[in-house]
């Protein structure tokens, strides 16, 4: 053996951190589950921000029209004239009368519990579908019925659009946040087990020392060491949350197993730098742990 390799023999990792470590398993398992937990956050605000665009605009598409009918006609001619009146509006695709029996299902939530409504004056609802390139302003359709003579209240879906959009802002920092204490408990979990090995071998570190080896080299170990293990961990979390979306997505078939969390297959790309992201949390951890610890031995 030349005098190089005995050099490197002597300086590699595997000398100083033993490959197979009984605290090894332990610690890839609780990173694993961390990665799991952490992806799968990531999938759920993934797919609850897509439901919430798809709601807004779906809304942002649509305007619903409360038509009153007046004393000298049925509201069933009342709707069908406000149909056809919004149908000739500019920036409306298609406007339609609703029947009875949708008009009162739309209104019962709001009749409380009377389970009669034959005898109340149900006013009929008018969907109008907005075009989606140029869409028809409440103004513009208000305006239309008020020239037809029709009593109708035109409902634009603004403040049900703006309630979605809060939601789905609490939602995407409420998932950003738990994301964030999941790497944050990754790193302290990192960070315990480089403090563990630095103080199991203290003697060596001493050596290490004695015989000149600098300080960084010798966290760059821990660092290396716990990088490893991390990738290793965050790749099997990473696939265990990818198996579990892939389960909802193919149980669920096109929009998913919900609506509210309707997942697609490109969603599944999202975990793919968890282990990268693992290994980088560790690496920052061991190495800032393991250069204090030596300092404080020093």
């Amino acid at each position: 053996m030349s005098e190089a390799d005995a050099f490197v023999a002597r300086w590699r990792p595997a000398s100083f951190l033993p490959a197979a470590d009984t605290r090894d398993g332990s610690l890839t398992f609780v990173v694993a589950v961390l990665c799991f937990l952490a992806c799968l956050t990531a999938l759920g605000v993934i797919a609850s921000d897509r439901a919430a665009r798809g709601w807004s605009d779906q809304l942002t598409r649509q305007a619903t029209i409360i038509v009153r009918p007046k004393a000298n006609e049925t509201p069933d001619s009342a709707a069908a004239r406000a149909a056809e009146t919004l149908a000739g509006v500019k920036g409306v695709s298609e406007a339609r009368a609703l029947e009875k029996e949708k008009a009162e299902a739309l209104v019962a939530p709001w009749l409380g519990d009377i389970s009669d409504l034959d005898d109340l004056p149900v006013p009929r609802l008018v969907a109008v579908d907005l075009d989606p390139k140029a869409p028809a302003t409440a103004a513009d359709l208000d305006a239309a019925l008020k020239a037809q003579g029709v009593d109708g209240v035109v409902d634009d879906h603004t403040i049900w659009t703006a309630d979605i959009a809060r939601s789905a802002g609490l939602v995407r920092w409420f998932g950003g946040a738990v994301f964030g204490l999941i790497a944050a408990a990754a790193g302290a979990v990192v960070a315990f087990a480089t403090r563990a090995g630095l103080q199991a071998r203290r003697d060596v570190v001493e050596v290490l020392h004695l015989s000149g080896a600098d300080d960084h080299f010798i966290a760059r170990l821990f660092q290396v060491r716990f990088a490893r293990m991390a990738a290793v961990a965050g790749l099997f979390g990473a696939a265990g949350a990818a198996i579990i979306g892939a389960g909802l997505r193919l149980a669920g078939g096109e929009g998913g197993l919900t609506p509210v969390l309707p997942i697609i297959w490109t969603d599944l790309l999202a975990v793919a730098p968890c282990p990268l992201f693992a290994a980088l949390v560790a690496a920052v951890a061991a190495r800032l742990t393991a250069e204090g610890l030596i300092r404080d031995m020093a």
